[in-house]
């Protein structure tokens, strides 16, 4: 077995020559591993790591016998468990220097090549690789000749070094002293080649002469490749110069512009955005009078921002954008139906306001107001009529506001000043005719810094919101195609002004039934996808429904039972975790 880690006993310098020699004189039978991504080469030492069951029994078969063993590259890298056919025949025998066992159960193992051999025969390829191989002997050439084909690849070598950091001054120092052909080839191919099978088909090779010319061919191709990756830098490098130049340049000619006042083209931009928004002429007029403002101000001045942002806000606003109602009842009626069970009577209700909506192709009229407890679907069915009318939805908390700013708006010369959050939620929405649900009116209060339900007056008034008037803006905005809704627990604490332009719909809460038909429809499914568990894994009879009503939710709406349907649901999935794990 392999330790932690180890290193492997050292030998006399000339017994590893004897033994090298004694090897290359004959068919050795030796383990091998398959390497992926790595061709290696004699006199070359190199550490990579090693995880597939195959390859660790081989390593350990080795390391057992005499710590040599032959490697060889396999032809495509995407194969976790190659066949003989996927695994070149050429390879390397190695000496094993020593094995790090990591965490898991991967090995790093350090080796120096020794001798190029090629495969003769597969004794085992089931639980490892153990073939027989044999060496490959080398074409031996006259000195001169080996050494004019060395100067020659060496001349390739250096002018790749000048232009990859790769091929370093210490390589071609080791290179110049090398005598022999072919471990001067080994080296050369090993730091300064790239592409496996040119590496490979240098390994193969036997030849010194036709290993010195594929050598010289792969390194002037690499040469030419290396320029013109240096030309195209070059060129880029160039181009981003000129262009950090060119904006710099710009940028000045800007600030200066902007110092002398000269906004022209900004002016010219915010004019054609404003023209596109169809406005009414009056306002128009007004905006393109605050545009014409800008070029006589100096840029540093706080008030440019002020109307830059004033600008701004106005043309974010939509002004004629709206979507297309859908004026189909019964479509409407089914939309309602899905999402809702009982309450006929505020579906009826519902229903008859936008018939009357499709004949008269007008909102004026009472602003509908749903009143009754928590739990009983007062805002979801404001949701579900804007689906069944095809309208963007809003939805605006009112608890808690007792500014009157929160609903006008700031003067736009008040630092940090905005539109109040009427305006800044039709911004979001993007279109004039939304469905604008009012949540919680009975819960806005008042105090030194003005009535908020005063200014609620002009918003939800048929007669007035057609030109209602933003603090910030200061411009009639039209409200009149908002579909306003609010809700409330109660109408004791709504101001009887803001109450006699509602149209009260009482949602009372449900009955025993009604609660039990709404937990098998809507609850229930809706609390299994929440908690990851599918419907049918959890099953409650109607008995069991019932008893958690009767016992369990003594309420008017349902938000207990989803409560407590979602706890049992919550049971379910994690015994269904706990007998899986």
């Amino acid at each position: 077995m392999l330790e932690e880690k180890q290193d492997l006993p050292k030998k006399h310098k000339s017994d590893n020559k004897l033994e090298i020699q004694q090897e290359q004189e004959k068919i050795t039978t030796l383990p091998m591993i398959a390497i992926r991504g790595l061709v290696i080469f004699p006199s070359m030492t190199v550490h990579f790591d090693i995880g597939r069951e195959k390859s660790v029994k081989a390593l350990n078969l080795a390391v057992e016998k005499n710590n040599i063993i032959f490697l060889s590259a396999q032809k495509n890298s995407v194969y976790n468990d190659p066949t003989i056919s996927q695994i070149y025949k050429t390879g390397t025998v190695a000496k094993i220097k020593q094995v790090l066992k990591l965490p898991g159960e991967n090995v790093r193992v350090l080796i120096k090549g020794l001798y190029r051999a090629k495969i003769v025969n597969y004794i085992n390829s089931t639980e490892y690789f153990e073939v027989d191989v044999s060496p490959l002997k080398s074409k031996t050439f006259e000195k001169a000749i080996v050494e004019a084909y060395k100067r020659n690849a060496l001349s390739y070598i250096e002018n790749i070094a000048k232009l990859d950091v790769k091929v370093t001054s210490d390589i071609i120092n080791l290179l110049k002293n090398i005598e022999s052909g072919d471990m001067f080839i080994d080296i050369a191919a090993a730091n300064a080649l790239y592409k496996e099978k040119d590496k490979q088909e240098l390994l193969e090779e036997t030849d010194v002469i036709k290993r010195f010319i594929k050598l010289s061919q792969i390194l002037n191709d690499e040469l030419e490749i290396l320029k013109i990756e240096k030309k195209i830098t070059n060129k880029v490098k160039m181009s981003i110069e000129k262009s950090q130049k060119e904006y710099y340049l710009r940028e000045q000619i800007k600030a200066i512009s902007e110092e002398l006042g000269d906004s022209e083209e900004e002016v010219v931009k915010y004019t054609e955005a404003v023209k596109k928004l169809k406005m009414p002429k009056d306002s128009e007029n007004k905006v393109l009078k605050e545009i014409s403002r800008l070029p006589k101000m100096p840029f540093s001045s706080p008030e440019t921002a002020v109307i830059r942002n004033y600008i701004e806000w106005v043309c974010d606003l939509p002004w004629s954008k709206q979507t297309k109602d859908n004026k189909d009842l019964v479509l409407a009626k089914k939309i309602l139906d899905e999402d809702h069970y009982g309450i006929e009577k505020a579906k009826e209700r519902i229903l008859e306001f936008l018939a009357v909506h499709t004949l008269t192709k007008s909102l004026k009229g009472p602003i509908l107001c749903f009143v009754g407890p928590p739990g009983v679907g007062k805002t979801s069915i404001a949701k579900s009529i804007a689906r069944a009318l095809g309208r963007n939805y809003i939805r605006m908390s009112l608890g808690g506001v007792r500014d009157e700013a929160e609903i006008r708006g700031h003067r736009k010369t008040y630092i940090g000043a905005m539109p109040g959050r009427i305006l800044y939620h039709m911004k979001n929405c993007g279109s004039v005719n939304p469905l604008f649900l009012l949540d919680e009116i009975d819960k806005m209060s008042s105090d030194f810094r003005g009535d908020p339900a005063s200014a609620m007056l002009e918003v939800l008034d048929p007669e007035q919101n057609n030109t209602f008037r933003d603090h910030f803006l200061e411009l009639p905005y039209d409200l009149s195609k908002v579909f306003f809704i609010t809700t409330a627990n109660t109408t004791d604490t709504i101001p009887a002004p803001l109450l006699d332009r509602m149209e009260i719909i009482q949602l009372t809460g449900y009955t025993e039934e009604e609660k039990l038909q709404i937990a098998k429809r809507y609850l229930l499914p809706k609390q299994a996808e929440a908690n990851g568990i599918y419907i049918n894994s959890i099953i409650l009879s109607d008995d069991i429904i019932t008893k958690i009503i009767q016992d369990y939710t003594r309420e008017s709406g349902v938000r207990n039972l989803e409560r407590e349907i979602a706890n049992l649901c919550r049971k379910v999935a994690k015994n269904f975790v706990e007998k899986n794990v």
